[in-house]
């Protein structure tokens, strides 16, 4: 049976955070997005942990009903900014932010335009919990420009800037040295829009 047959909306999350090399804080964010005081939400998955130990870079993917998703990757990055200390963050990967990059796809049965408002939600609760957090928006979170991925890195100097105290986030303060800063984002795969076996 399809997950849509069971009435599921689904989004899923790529959290990308800038620490690899130290196992047990990665997985203590993955299960920080899982649910509070031992208590596993049922619509939220870690399907998977990939992390580059050179980069001092992970990626967790996060699969959740469309309502869960927000609240999930809200307590995931909020222990990723207690976790990890940009100002002595090393890694080969131009990584900005302790939280670098929330990636929001929509899987089944769930719109980009709902997948941007969650992003967007999302970049508002994270200024709000985290002092010294910056968001800055592209794709369908950010509104009304819809900026790609490639104009936002540019804007930013993504490859060849350090010193970000300068920058502007479109959500919160200048970017803390402690933080950095964080891309927020909603991602459609026109061609993937059925990532899930029926």
């Amino acid at each position: 049976m399809s997950s849509s047959g069971l009435g599921l909306r689904l989004a899923a999350c790529l959290l990308n955070i800038s620490e690899a090399r130290r196992k047990h804080i990665v997985e203590k964010i993955a299960n920080a997005a899982l649910g509070k005081n031992g208590q596993k939400h049922p619509e939220v998955s870690v399907l998977n942990i990939f992390s580059d130990q050179d980069y001092n870079r992970s990626v967790i993917t996060i699969a959740a009903s469309i309502d869960a998703l927000g609240n999930s990757v809200l307590a995931a990055c909020l222990e990723a900014f207690q976790s990890i200390d940009m100002q002595v963050q090393e890694g080969i990967h131009p990584c900005l932010g302790a939280v670098d990059l929330i990636p929001i796809y929509p899987l089944t049965d769930v719109g980009v335009e709902e997948c941007g408002a969650v992003a967007r939600s999302l970049a508002e609760n994270l200024v709000l919990h985290v002092p010294g957090c910056s968001v800055f928006l592209f794709g369908e979170a950010d509104l009304p420009e819809k900026r790609t991925l490639v104009q936002r890195r540019k804007q930013l100097g993504w490859f060849t800037r350090r010193d970000f105290s300068a920058l502007e986030p479109d959500l919160g303060a200048a970017p803390a040295r402690r933080c950095g800063l964080t891309e927020m984002v909603m991602v459609s795969y026109p061609s993937g829009r059925k990532l899930l076996p029926d």
